[in-house]
């Protein structure tokens, strides 16, 4: 096999720095094990957004996300180590990641965890009639 899952995130110059965007992926794939009992968890992670300097990569991304396939991980653990290992890639403005694990045990888990860049506020949202 040509690629690997691998833990390391690559990043691009953010092409529009000046402006506020937001930037949604999702990745309905996502898998890791359960620690407890070595079977897998499957999970959609959604990841938002808005770019400071640097934008993630998105082959990248995919190795990174591949690379929890073999290991055992709570999920409030696991989701918070992707927004960790996110902000210390790019140095968001804002980051949310929303990991939405599928049934387990008769019970669905879903972890949202946020950063937001000291001193950044939320643009005001616009309502249009």
């Amino acid at each position: 096999m040509s690629t690997q899952p691998s833990k390391a995130l690559e990043t691009f110059d953010n092409p529009r720095p000046e402006r506020d965007y937001t930037i949604r992926i999702s990745m309905p794939e996502f898998t890791c094990l359960c620690p407890k009992t070595g079977q897998p968890d499957f999970a959609t992670i959604d990841l938002e957004y808005i770019a400071d300097k640097k934008c993630v990569e998105l082959k990248s991304l995919k190795l990174y996300i591949w690379a929890f396939r073999d290991e055992g991980a709570f999920h409030e653990d696991v989701t918070n180590q992707i927004l960790s290992d996110l902000v210390n890639a790019t140095q968001p403005r804002f980051m949310r990641i929303t990991a939405e694990f599928n049934v387990r045990g008769g019970i669905y888990t879903t972890v949202v965890a946020e950063h937001r860049a000291e001193g950044w506020q939320a643009p005001e949202p616009v309502h249009l009639p």
